[in-house]
């Protein structure tokens, strides 16, 4: 019998504006962790504007195969003013769209982590936020957003309508909570599910859910949270919360709202995932194209989009708070890139962060 090859196979996507800069760096620490034993291959391929470059289309067949065979996938990022006038199904943010539904990507990790030298970059006082490490776990392609049916109609009085149908099936539920259940056991054991079960029989139905799929994780604590006063503690407390599971339409709004909660989205990594856990990682923010080139992005969202993607795609758990644990040895050693940057630091470049996260490997 043939042996199995257990080499993990990563397609990386540099993208666009800075995305091949930030995602150099994040390489570099991959080809640290294969010299250290890390069995992986990687292989690149164009997504986006870059793509389009080459291949006429946002995400050709040749890059749909590579990410279709590969184990995981790095992103940097994709888009940039010079593609706005193409028309919209050529755009590179439809290249982004196309590989989610190719791949069934329908679990959004985002994490909202803010490292204590940061702490003076939120909005928020340091006492509140600093320590801050929450992930929530965001439905993305269901709910309210792909609901049918939807549209704007025209009544008989003459009257316009818009509607749109937040609608999820058992087995959508299901797959998202076990994603964030897993999730929680990664990390505190700790799940809170966030609804409006109160006024909304979609998500009196997720909740329903949510609570019979706990017996199967009796490890892990669960509560339950109406989405307006998540909101509200998320400003009030948000040390209070480790995961928070929800829909599309709520999972967009407190994802971005915990965002800030950091200071800067140049340190955020997220991840997409299907059924089997092979995800899509990629750092929080955009392409930047005002600064493309010019060796000045903050490689870290990217950085430690590769720790996600060795935990949640790889179940390599040791490998990714290596990463973790050598980002916050360099802020802690005070370097900054410029979007992080504050008086009393030493600012850097994105090789040089790149360098900094190497030694301290």
């Amino acid at each position: 019998m043939k042996e199995k090859k257990m080499t993990k196979h990563i397609a990386i996507l540099p993208g666009d504006g800075i995305g091949p800069e930030i995602v150099a760096q994040a390489v570099r620490i991959l080809d640290k962790l294969k010299a250290d034993g890390l069995d992986i291959d990687y292989q690149y391929a164009p997504l986006g504007g870059a793509a389009y470059e080459e291949y006429h289309h946002p995400y050709p067949p040749y890059t749909q195969e590579i990410c279709q065979q590969a184990d995981a996938i790095l992103l940097g990022a994709v888009g940039g003013p010079q593609y706005d006038t193409l028309e919209r199904s050529l755009r590179p943010e439809r290249g982004l769209l196309a590989i989610r539904k190719d791949l069934n990507l329908f679990g959004n990790l985002r994490p909202a982590i803010l490292y204590p030298e940061l702490a003076n970059a939120s909005t928020l006082k340091p006492e509140v936020v600093s320590g801050l490490d929450i992930l929530i776990v965001r439905e993305l392609t269901g709910d309210v957003y792909f609901g049918e049916p939807r549209g704007i109609h025209t009544l008989a009085n003459g009257e316009r309508e818009g509607i749109n149908t937040m609608r999820y099936k058992e087995s959508e539920i299901r797959r998202i909570g076990k994603i964030a259940f897993e999730a929680a056991q990664k990390r505190n054991k700790k799940l809170c599910s966030v609804d409006k079960a109160n006024v909304l029989e979609t998500t009196e139905l997720w909740r329903e859910i949510m609570t019979d799929m706990n017996k199967d994780y009796p490890d892990v604590s669960l509560t339950h949270m109406y989405v307006d006063n998540a909101a509200m503690q998320l400003v009030k407390a948000p040390k209070q919360f480790d995961v928070i599971v929800t829909g599309n339409i709520f999972g967009d709004i407190l994802s971005d709202q915990a965002s800030m909660l950091s200071g800067s989205i140049g340190m955020l990594p997220s991840a997409s995932l299907n059924e089997s856990g092979k995800g899509l990682y990629e750092p929080s923010h955009g392409s930047a194209p005002d600064i493309a080139g010019k060796d000045l992005a903050n490689p870290l969202a990217t950085i430690l989009s590769l720790a996600m993607l060795l935990r949640y795609s790889f179940n390599n758990e040791p490998a990714a708070q290596r990463i973790e644990q050598a980002v916050g040895q360099v802020l802690a050693q005070g370097l900054r890139t410029q979007d992080i940057y504050e008086v009393g630091c030493q600012k850097v470049s994105c090789s040089q962060m790149g360098d900094a996260v190497l030694i301290a490997l």
